[in-house]
């Protein structure tokens, strides 16, 4: 049986599941981000368990879920966020497709009802979350902006620019952040001193990391 938990996000959490699990007797063969895979089935269950589960899970943060359609919105918020942060290369088909093929149901139902439940679309989902992913990569500071943009199935750093305006960053932050970069391109005595002081720059203020792909940063 299955069991579909809110809020998983990391290796954490699942650490979490399991001790939570363990400790209410219950045998899990797998656990994943946002479900528990378990060997009882839901008759065993005693409610006494089952509300001292969701209790215990709640004082971590997490969410027992039971509700269908919220259900199919935690599974689809898990594979798109195994997709782009836990993949080592995005699927080379629409991500629709993938979706799709993933989840067994009609890509239009599930953008339906994501819609109607998040009050967002998957694709805009999406984006905010390869946004977050570039981000992290920029701090990372293995790949460069054109191989970033290749690994993240970008056209180009251009196109990958123009998503990161899609985040509304407010004019007020872009201004701040193009001040301070450019004051630390002027104090910089090279390029590659102005990369680093520019990567702890942006480890301290994400606008930073977000303005460095609307502007021309020396290679």
């Amino acid at each position: 049986m299955k069991l579909y938990i809110k809020y998983m996000v990391s290796q954490r959490c699942k650490m979490v599941v399991k001790t939570e699990l363990k400790s209410l007797g219950l045998h899990y063969t797998c656990v994943e981000l946002g479900v528990a895979d378990i060997a009882d089935i839901l008759e065993n269950i005693s409610d006494e368990k089952r509300e001292k589960l969701r209790s215990n899970l709640l004082l971590s943060g997490l969410e027992l879920m039971e509700d269908k359609k919220s259900m199919l919105i935690e599974k689809i918020k898990i594979v798109i966020t195994e997709m782009i942060h836990y993949n080592d290369e995005l699927p080379k088909v629409n991500f629709s497709e993938y979706l799709s093929k993933i989840m067994g149901y009609d890509y239009t139902y599930l953008s339906n009802i994501f819609s109607e439940v998040k009050g967002i679309t998957i694709e805009h989902y999406i984006i905010a979350h390869k946004i977050e992913r570039v981000k992290e990569l920029i701090l990372y500071d293995e790949l460069n902006l054109t191989e970033i943009s290749y690994k993240l199935n970008y056209c180009s750093v251009s196109h990958l620019s123009t998503q990161f305006k899609k985040v509304n960053m407010p004019q007020k932050v872009r201004i701040l952040a193009l001040h301070e970069v450019n004051l630390l391109f002027q104090k910089a005595s090279s390029k590659s001193k102005f990369k680093r002081q520019l990567q702890k720059a942006s480890s301290r203020h994400g606008y930073i990391s977000c303005i460095t792909l609307q502007i021309n940063i020396p290679k």
